[in-house]
């Protein structure tokens, strides 16, 4: 890519991110628009992505550029132009963004209300528990990423809003609730991006999940997109080989460690840093599962995610999911039709070989659970109906049971779909519960 490197900063946010773009982009008003919208979502680069990953001589119609830096029609123009018409006024500003957020439905999926546990001494705070098997860990010092994706459907742990904020006070609380809970096989440590944190500070996770007692938890997930956004964080910081040393104490402990790699683009794994930071991870016992929504304007093409998923393969990761952008965030910018979605997962798929067909999707992660989309059913009567599935479900039962929806061209979400049948319990179940004492 062309321009001058900024080596020696790692991060770009605030008013340099607005500088960085005045000073790579032909059009001035870029820089004006970074100003307005990253007042409302948080935006935050690395120097890999400025170096290595954005086309500058493409930008802002590089698919780089925009899977992390602002645009105009992220957001409502009615906000665009209160913000715009607020800056300089702090007060008129701050009630501006505010009314903004709101309308970009800061927590979806009823994450706040029905996901977070509790027990005897009330909400386990960092804590998410919707899935029987499966624990969410949100460790406090993760709650940062090297560099922002503007789809992101967490941009709320990043505001500096602490109401929106989920995050842990360390892991005595998180080890004290998996203890009480046998069910639990999977730990997933989440963000944010657990690996922005030192070594020093995940090894006390680490010393947590392998304490006597929870010999239950099986399986430790770790998500991130250090790979695409600094991959030196597993390869050349001083902090690399501490951080791989933990991972091999894990699995050398009996422990499947998956690290969920978040890959939107196939560009992302070019870089031979990034090569290099998957081979470490593998000659540390790790798996690699990669995930990532289909979103417009980055990889809303079939050949792109063909690309993607084959170099992943060649690489050693296996493709995991594809899902639905979430009904939060910049998602008027982002999002597309179930139907594209679908028609881009199936095309993907049929340019490859079997090894590169293991991406569920699409899949849309609603607050009943995970509803993967399997196709479009033509149905007696001439009707045709979106087929479809929950891979995973608050309440087990619901779990692989196929059900159909209207077919709708124009739905982007769950919420816009309708039930087809005799299928209300399927879409709306009632007192749906974790088994053994979940989140109430």
């Amino acid at each position: 890519m062309n321009g001058s490197t900024v080596t020696a900063i790692r991060t770009v946010a605030g008013r340099r991110l607005a500088r960085l773009v005045h000073d790579r982009c032909a059009d001035p008003g870029l820089a004006h628009d970074v100003e307005v919208v990253a007042q409302i979502l948080p935006f935050k680069v690395s120097a890999h992505v400025v170096d290595h990953l954005v086309d500058w001589d493409n930008a802002p119609d590089d698919p780089l550029y925009r899977l992390v830096f602002p645009h105009r029609d992220m957001i409502d123009p009615v906000h665009f132009r209160a913000v715009e018409r607020a800056l300089g006024d702090p007060v008129a500003l701050r009630a501006a963004v505010a009314a903004a957020r709101r309308d970009l439905n800061p927590h979806p999926g009823e994450q706040l209300t029905r996901n977070i546990p509790h027990d005897e001494d009330g909400e386990v705070e960092g804590v998410q528990h919707k899935y029987a098997q499966t624990a969410l860990v949100f460790p406090r010092h993760g709650q940062t990423c090297h560099a922002y994706c503007s789809y992101c459907f967490r941009w709320a742990q990043f505001v500096g809003d602490p109401k929106l904020r989920i995050a842990d006070d360390g892991p005595e609380r998180m080890a004290g609730y998996l203890r009480r809970h046998r069910e639990v096989s999977d730990v997933l440590f989440t963000g944010g991006d657990p690996l922005v944190m030192r070594a020093e500070l995940l090894e006390r996770y680490v010393d947590a999940v392998l304490r006597p007692g929870l010999e239950h938890v099986t399986t430790v997930r770790i998500g991130t997109k250090a790979l695409s956004f600094h991959p030196a964080r597993l390869v050349t910081d001083p902090d690399a080989g501490p951080l791989l040393k933990l991972v091999e104490r894990l699995v050398g402990a009996g422990r499947h460690v998956a690290v969920m790699v978040h890959v939107s683009h196939p560009r992302e794994l070019e870089p031979d840093l990034s090569r290099r930071a998957v081979a470490a991870l593998r000659s540390a016992g790790c798996e690699l599962r990669s995930q990532a929504p289909v979103v417009r304007h980055v990889n809303d093409d079939a050949q792109v995610w063909a690309d993607s998923w084959r170099a992943q393969v060649a690489l050693g990761i296996h493709p995991y999911y594809l899902f639905v952008e979430r009904d939060t965030g910049a998602r008027r910018y982002f999002g597309l039709p179930i139907q594209r979605a679908y028609e881009i997962h199936r095309g993907a798929v049929s340019r490859l070989s079997g090894l590169g067909r293991t991406a569920r999707g699409p899949v849309m992660s609603t607050a009943e659970g995970k509803v993967t989309v399997d196709g479009v059913a033509e149905l007696p009567g001439g009707k045709r109906a979106f087929a479809l599935r929950y891979l995973q479900a608050r309440d087990p039962e619901l779990v692989g049971r196929p059900f159909h929806a209207r077919w709708d061209p124009a739905a982007q979400w769950w919420s816009e779909l309708v039930p087809l049948g005799g299928h209300d319990r399927l879409f709306f179940p009632r007192g749906a519960a974790l088994a053994q004492g979940g989140p109430r």
